[in-house]
């Protein structure tokens, strides 16, 4: 590539938002894993169950995907910005 094309604003936003994509995908690996092997590390018979689940399936598996969709509405609604990918000509 061209020195010029490095220094596209473009890519400066897009290395922004993947940072943030690894962000959100780091903080879902945290979220499930505490919750499925913090909760679900205890014997079966005392598990605590909510809908029919057990807690540590329902707060790592179905409310961690709920918190998950959410943030990353947010996100994309208030830190993505929508950039053209068309090629800027030269002036």
């Amino acid at each position: 590539m061209k020195e010029k094309e490095w220094n596209d604003k473009r890519y400066k936003i897009a290395n922004r938002e993947a940072w943030i994509g690894v962000g959100l995908v780091i903080f879902n690996f945290i979220w499930w894993f505490g919750f499925a092997y913090g909760l679900g590390s205890k014997s079966p018979e005392s598990y605590h169950y909510i809908f029919g689940f057990p807690a540590w399936f329902f707060f790592s598996c179905i409310l961690g995907f709920i918190v998950m969709m959410a943030l990353t509405v947010f996100v994309v609604k208030f830190f993505f910005k929508d950039v053209s990918l068309e090629a800027e000509e030269e002036e």
